[in-house]
């Protein structure tokens, strides 16, 4: 039993896996391990942490396209970003450690583009101009 802030894993860690998942600036730290579905993100419950159903959604994608979802325990580690480059994190991160979990469910994944990270991000602003690309409004007179 390992203890880490205020929730406990039960095992030794030895044989979880393990998936980092990357969205803009958000990263995901992802460790799975057989059991009933219990999901707790940065120490809260899932529920808790991602509150709409959207996000919901997104997030357990992988589990239930390969219908793991109530076969695996998961602890994630999420931080960086704003919610929605979070969940696109935790979801590469999730689809990860499944391939690792179950390498058969690799070619389900790929099919869905869940192992591919999304590598947009937010252009820097360059000097002389008000964003990344917009000028200053052009005036004549």
């Amino acid at each position: 039993m390992i203890k880490r802030g205020n929730y406990v894993l039960e095992g030794n860690g030895k044989n979880d896996k393990l998936g980092t998942g990357r969205r803009k600036t958000a990263v995901a730290r992802v460790r799975m391990r057989p059991g009933d579905g219990k999901i707790s993100v940065n120490n809260r419950e899932f529920a808790e942490f991602f509150r709409t159903d959207k996000l919901r959604a997104m997030v357990l994608a992988p589990l239930t396209l390969t219908e793991k979802k109530d076969v695996v325990d998961m602890v994630i580690t999420v931080s960086g970003g704003g919610p929605n480059g979070q969940a696109d994190a935790c979801k590469l991160g999730i689809a990860r450690a499944l391939k690792d979990f179950d390498p058969d469910t690799e070619k389900q994944l790929r099919d869905e583009h869940m192992l591919t990270r999304d590598a947009r991000k937010v252009e820097r602003k360059k000097y002389g101009l008000r964003k990344a690309r917009r000028g200053t409004q052009f005036s004549k007179r």
